[in-house]
């Protein structure tokens, strides 16, 4: 039994891979930290396709550590991409607190950074400002 098609997949073409659009997401969009992770997003044209770009530094430990870092917070993405109100660039990265957490925590803490910065189409208060 798979997920309903086309509804929660995140193929490799919808990931952010080059590094402009790793820094257009920095530069020029917008941030919000929350918990175990840091979410910078640049929003999109209407039609367009919302991406992810994932970043863990080495800060974080050994490779498995960075690996399983990065799974988590795609599989958050995955699962709630459908909430976004507006297609974006999203930019996560992985803070040191996220060594050792559960999905359930790192997906709160994505759930929250949706939220917060008013890409969730259920929010009910304006985008956070820009980090400075």
């Amino acid at each position: 039994m798979g997920a309903p098609p086309g509804r929660f997949v995140l193929p490799r073409s919808r990931r952010i891979k080059q590094g402009r659009d790793f820094r257009r997401a920095k530069d020029e969009g917008r941030r919000v930290t929350q918990g175990c992770l840091i979410m910078n997003w640049f929003l999109l044209p209407p039609g367009s396709p919302s991406r992810l770009g994932v970043i863990t530094s080495k800060a974080l430990g050994h490779a498995p550590t960075r690996t399983r870092a990065r799974r988590l917070l795609r599989e958050a993405f995955r699962l709630r991409q459908h909430q976004l109100r507006q297609p974006a660039d999203v930019v996560l990265v992985a803070r040191a607190s996220i060594r050792g957490k559960q999905f359930q925590d790192v997906d709160r803490d994505f759930a929250a950074a949706l939220k917060r910065s008013g890409l969730d189409r259920d929010a009910a208060h304006p985008p956070a400002a820009p980090a400075s």
